[in-house]
């Protein structure tokens, strides 16, 4: 497994990690400093007085034993680091994320477990509810395969979390697609733990874990906020499948309007609690609507190779039964096994078998209390 930091030498490395401590620096304030000061070891090596003097400026940052205090952390983190082969990818790397370079706040180093190429031409971030619904992971799982056969050279970005997050790595293992998990620790843990089979088989598979924190730092409320500005600004663009009118997926599509990355909303029922945050992104103009992978690629420009698929009809070969079931959803929306057999007319001997070849053709989707919609 390649290194991203394998050819720069220790002490330079604790340098760099030590100087990506620094507290409230970013991207462009990282290289204001560096530019004055050339590198990140004069840096740490000037005295307090000859930083004030090149800096113009009186720091607490500057003085000898704050820094100090950062290099012996930097040491202990590149050790760590070596003996459980986590990538160092430093804010001026051509291994860290493009994309994510350009936003002001950005970490100045991200850690990572796995080798995934973050140059790729397409980098797409899925978020959404915890709450997932049968809705939300059938469309998923269609738009990440829709993303690998027409596509290609794509990358998936989630943040490992229950629900759209969770089926987002899936989808896209499914695919063979990688896979990058954002998380709000350190690599010496994984929440949740549930997910860490998951996560092994994201890193086996060409993607990773990532994050911009020490290994043994904690789960913390406050920073999964700061993790969805990764997932926002290391992508092309942002897909929010399934919301309420509040959560931590309509946050993550505010960052990335912010960063001019294109959002995108699957549209839902105004009934449907976990589509009123989607459906509010798209009436707001936020966000574009999304339904089908047609959609996505139109917007972004990108070059989609045609599928067998795309010459057939929408739906595979039905029969006579089959279609009467097809148009009755298509205008009712959903309704339970009973219901359908009452007002097709199709007696629910036929209707049960009939219903699980539609199911299996993935033509329709089976709702938790009976009930069916189109997929």
């Amino acid at each position: 497994m390649a290194i991203a930091h394998r050819n720069i030498d220790f002490k330079e490395r604790c340098y760099r990690l030590a100087f990506s401590m620094i507290r409230g620096v970013n991207p462009v304030t990282g290289g204001a400093i560096l530019q004055r000061m050339h590198t990140e070891a004069d840096f740490f090596n000037a005295t307090a007085v000859q930083l004030q003097t090149v800096m113009g400026t009186k720091s607490p940052l500057f003085e000898r034993e704050y820094r100090d205090k950062l290099l012996a952390l930097a040491e202990n983190e590149a050790v760590y680091d070596d003996i459980n082969h986590i990538s160092e990818l430093y804010f001026t790397d051509e291994s860290y994320p493009q994309l994510l370079q350009q936003c002001s706040d950005a970490p100045l180093m991200l850690y990572g477990l796995g080798d995934c190429d973050l140059s790729r031409s397409h980098i797409v971030s899925i978020v959404g509810t915890r709450h997932a619904t049968a809705y939300g992971v059938d469309f998923v799982n269609k738009l990440v395969s829709g993303l690998a056969e027409r596509v290609g050279n794509v990358v998936v970005v989630s943040g490992l979390a229950y629900g759209i997050d969770i089926a987002a790595h899936r989808a896209a293992l499914s695919a063979g697609v990688p896979t990058i998990g954002v998380v709000a620790h350190g690599l010496s843990t994984l929440y949740p733990s549930s997910h860490r089979s998951d996560a092994a088989r994201m890193v086996k598979s060409g993607g990773m874990v990532l994050t911009e924190y020490l290994h043994d730092a904690p789960v913390h409320k406050g920073n999964f906020l700061a993790r969805n500005r990764i997932v926002a600004g290391m992508a092309e663009c942002l897909i929010v499948v399934e919301s309420a009118s509040k959560g931590g997926a309509l946050t993550t599509a505010r960052i990335a309007s912010e960063y001019s990355r294109d959002v995108f909303a699957l549209p839902g029922r105004t009934s449907d609690l976990y589509s009123q945050g989607c459906n509010k992104l798209i009436s707001t103009n936020v966000a574009h609507l999304i339904t089908s992978v047609d959609d996505l690629i139109d917007v972004m420009g990108w070059e989609a190779v045609a599928t067998e698929g795309q010459q057939k009809s929408l739906f595979p070969s039905l029969s006579p039964d089959e279609n009467i079931v097809v148009e009755y959803l298509q205008a009712k929306g959903d309704a339970r096994i009973n219901t359908i057999s009452v007002e097709t007319g199709i007696a629910m001997s036929r209707l049960m078998p009939l219903m699980v070849n539609l199911e299996f053709k993935g033509v329709v989707i089976n709702f938790p209390g009976g009930a069916y919609r189109l997929a």
